[in-house]
């Protein structure tokens, strides 16, 4: 049903928030029925627009960056005879004023029941200065309707800030009138968490430390900074994501079953998560927590990427970290002593995120001295972007009179099981606001929650700037002290691959998507230092490997062959037939690879024996080998 009718008043109404996510936002709502016909949109801020021009602003950029085809001219129209501007500084009186005065008579023409929605869509820097403006124009004082205020992050720059912010906003507003934003809570996915954990009854009983073995959660971004350096440097990732949106999807991972899905209820729950998660000591963040800064390097399509202290704004002996990884652990009954490993980074191999949760492994006793292998743990995984579903590895017998087991998954995907259309995550936002329901917003409590896991990490780093930035180059999977922290524990991080790395393979060409899934759930990553040895010349090899970032270079003896780079394979002729390896093959510097083992390869094929005739013939004719593979 639509939302209660309201004026929705924007700071700082000209920027990028609002033409790429908020004007958008607005129209999918109108599509979708669910926004409200009495309504009014007023913009503030300090460029030369007048009402007129500021719609034809909007319209051309909600053209640009509208997330559904075709463009609903008519809707927009609708909604675009709504908007208005006014000329003014954050902290200008004179401002609020005309302010107040533009909203007292939008609200009579539009009948909106004294309903206003704030929206700070400013630098973090002015929030309290509006915030108090607003209380001192008069603008709460009405004797009807609603004042809502929604605040974008980060929500404040440190622990001390934050609860300052808190504390003057709690002065001239309520904390059922505060909406602090966390775009992430508004992606389907992730509120899917709350429905598949309490929806399902399959899942609750095993989760939980008897059968969960440890969980991952991944935001990887294959973007720099992309012109941001100003704000980024004075940021970094720890605050930009994880201490936000990272340990809010925790807290859904991971709370008790609340009483109901009001608003208050589940924020309880995730309250009761954050401040069990326990606080690092300064000895402590050496071992649990890894930073890094990314080089030169390229992006996946090959294009070069200068070092992050060459952006612009970024200063050029920047200690702030674009990469970072923490294990964090949670003491309360249900979860002690199971770890949880975070990281998230800018310029990586890839853009995705995913929640990971591994579940024990059965004993061995019952295969111990069967071939059919070692056992692997089972996955449950949540692919929150870009990709959306719901994944779930398991190993089952291979077809045959062996008892031989393969990784194989069933998996749940958004786009085929519904026909809802792309949205920019900010609709359920708005709605919400709109409505009067807080449960997808933080609390101050939560808020200050949040910064107390983060500070004591930043304390640390802050007393002592790294000297060995950058530490990975722009492309790559980030800083093999990563991959170590969790090499340390006897595990690694899983890395999600997608089809089109397989299909870059000659032998791969003619590859049915089902078969490069199933290929691609074997692939075993590999960080590699500089200098390291991938594979020895003369030695019988049993697997391939696909470069994912970094070089590395072929050697016949001392001589160099050939240089290898991102995309590129080496060693397929393994996977065809049991032969010495030719050359040798050795990292240059840092370098990420999978790996993909000639018995997982079979393994595969005999589980699509269509595919073997196909391979037979590329293998034939591309390198001379005949006969059985």
């Amino acid at each position: 049903m639509p939302a209660d009718p309201c004026i929705l008043v924007i700071f700082g109404a000209a920027g990028d928030l609002t033409k790429r996510l908020l004007m958008p936002s607005l129209l999918n709502l109108a599509t979708d029925g669910l926004l409200p016909e009495r309504m009014a949109v007023v913009g503030l801020g300090r460029e030369e627009l007048t009402h007129e021009s500021f719609r034809d602003r909007m319209t051309a950029d909600v053209k640009r960056f509208a997330t559904r085809a075709p463009f609903d001219a008519q809707r927009w129209s609708s909604l675009a005879s709504r908007l208005h501007f006014i000329r003014g500084g954050f902290e200008d009186p004179l401002a609020y004023q005309a302010l107040a005065a533009l909203i007292a008579r939008l609200d009579r023409e539009h009948e909106t029941q004294g309903n206003v929605l704030v929206y700070m869509a400013t630098p973090p820097s002015v929030f309290g200065e509006i915030a108090k403006n607003i209380h001192l124009s008069g603008l709460m004082g009405r004797e009807t309707g609603w004042t809502r205020l929604i605040v974008e992050k980060p929500f404040g720059h440190d622990l001390a800030s934050a609860m300052a912010l808190n504390e003057s906003m709690r002065r001239d507003w309520s904390e059922d009138q505060l909406f602090r934003v966390d775009h992430y809570l508004g992606k389907e996915t992730v509120q899917n968490l709350l429905a598949f954990r309490f929806a399902n009854g399959i899942y609750e009983p095993l989760w939980n430390n008897r059968h969960i073995d440890h969980v991952q959660l991944t935001v990887a971004e294959s973007v720099t900074v992309e012109g941001r350096g100003g704000y980024y440097d004075k940021t970094g990732v720890l605050r930009d994501m994880i201490q936000n949106h990272m340990l809010q999807m925790l807290a859904y991972l991971c709370m008790e079953p609340p009483a109901s899905l009001r608003a208050d209820a589940v924020r309880n729950e995730k309250a009761k998560v954050l401040e069990a998660i326990r606080i690092m000591k300064p000895e402590d963040v050496a071992r649990d927590a890894v930073r890094g800064q990314y080089g030169p390097g390229t992006k996946p399509d090959g294009t070069p990427v200068a070092a992050y202290r060459l952006e612009a704004g970024v200063d050029p002996e920047s200690s702030t970290e674009t990469y970072a990884a923490l294990r964090l652990f949670l003491d309360n009954p249900r979860w002690e002593g199971v770890p949880f490993y975070l990281r998230s980074g800018k310029a990586l191999w890839k853009r995705g995120t995913e929640i990971v949760v591994a579940f024990r492994k059965p004993p061995e006793l019952v295969f111990g001295e069967n071939p059919a292998g070692a056992l692997d743990d089972n996955k449950l995984i949540f692919h929150i972007q870009p990709e959306q579903g719901i994944e779930f590895r398991f190993l089952a017998k291979v077809p045959g009179p062996a008892m031989a087991l393969q990784k194989v998954n069933m998996r749940f995907d958004y786009r085929d099981a519904f026909e809802a259309q792309r949205g920019t995550g900010y609709e359920v936002m708005l709605y919400s606001c709109m409505t009067g329901d807080a449960t997808l917003f933080s609390r101050s409590d939560l808020v200050e929650a949040a910064w107390r896991i983060a500070q004591p990490i930043l304390d640390v780093w802050d007393a002592a700037p790294p000297d060995d930035f950058p530490n990975y180059p722009a492309g790559s999977w980030g800083p093999k002290a990563a991959s170590d922290m969790l090499a340390r524990d006897g595990r690694e991080w899983v890395e999600i691959v997608n089809r089109d790395l397989l299909e870059r393979v000659p032998i791969f060409q003619n590859a049915t998507p089902s078969f490069l899934r199933k290929v691609a759930l074997t692939l075993q990553p590999v960080a590699c230092g500089d200098g390291d040895a991938i594979v020895t010349k003369g030695d019988v090899g049993n697997e391939m490997y696909f470069v994912c970032r970094g070089q590395v270079e072929v050697l016949d003896g001392s001589k160099r062959l050939n240089v290898l780079g991102p995309g590129d394979h080496f060693g397929e002729l393994a996977l065809l037939h049991a032969r010495p390896r030719n050359a040798s093959v050795r990292a240059i510097g840092p370098c990420d690879i999978f790996a993909l083992s000639k018995t997982d390869f079979l393994q595969a094929l005999g589980d699509h024996p269509g595919m073997a005739a196909s391979i037979h013939e590329i293998a034939r004719s591309r390198y001379g080998i005949d006969g059985e593979l």
